[in-house]
């Protein structure tokens, strides 16, 4: 508690940084380049992410939104673990503060794209910036998480599918890691196993309510399997 009291402003820097880079949204920014004006959220789903990018306009296009997604929260979480790193340096349990530090700067991130401050708080759901959270911070998880998502939609072609159910387990592969590995054999400290999967839970509600309407379209049916615009 003395670490967040003492540095609370760095720490916050640390998050406006990740929210203003997540409020990057890609899908917008884009389909306005490939539509000559177009905005992807008056197209299809209304959703500004990569799965409406790829059935409204296009593959190109899909494939740079989802490039330029996940590197915009590499970045975010990159330069809040050196910012947490910096602050932490000397203490022992060094490397716990800096991953939760990085998993509190992916959820910011998160909400910066699905709420982006430059698109009138308009944006997508989070799973790409999600799993790029995943990837810097945890491979472990993020792998876990890619071969449950491949599964899933390999078997479905429905990514909302997917990605909801991946959601729903990240704080339990979350929890599997850091505690049967890095507390029970790593030794790390039990307050970094409840930062971590309390984090990890807090983007997975996130997530999962911002695929209400893919959930009520579940439910009844209704929702589309993956096709691109050719």
């Amino acid at each position: 508690m003395s670490f967040i009291i003492l540095n609370w402003y760095i720490i916050t820097l640390a998050f406006v940084i990740a929210y203003l880079l997540g409020s990057l949204n890609t899908a917008v920014i884009v389909t306005g380049i490939f539509t000559k004006g177009g905005d992807i959220r008056k197209m299809g789903s209304g959703n500004a992410g990569f799965t409406n990018v790829l059935r409204s306009v296009g593959k190109l296009p899909a494939i740079l939104t989802i490039v330029c997604d996940l590197l915009k929260s590499v970045l975010a979480v990159v330069i809040g673990g050196l910012i947490f790193s910096y602050l932490s340096a000397g203490m022992p349990d060094t490397d716990a503060i800096v991953r939760v530090g990085k998993y509190l700067c992916g959820f910011f991130c998160i909400v910066g794209h699905s709420y982006p401050v430059f698109f009138k708080f308009k944006g997508g759901k989070g799973i790409v910036t999600a799993a790029a959270t995943m990837l810097v911070t945890d491979w472990r998880v993020f792998v876990m998480i890619l071969a449950t998502f491949l599964i899933i939609f390999i078997c479905s072609k429905i990514i909302s599918l997917a990605s909801i159910i991946c959601a729903a387990l990240f704080p339990l592969y979350t929890f599997i890691m850091c505690f049967f590995i890095d507390y029970l054999i790593l030794h790390y400290e039990l307050w970094y196993v409840f930062g971590s999967v309390a984090t990890a839970l807090l983007i997975s509600i996130f997530v999962i309510i911002k695929h209400a309407s893919n959930i009520k379209r579940l439910i009844n049916g209704e929702e589309k399997k993956i096709t691109a615009k050719k």
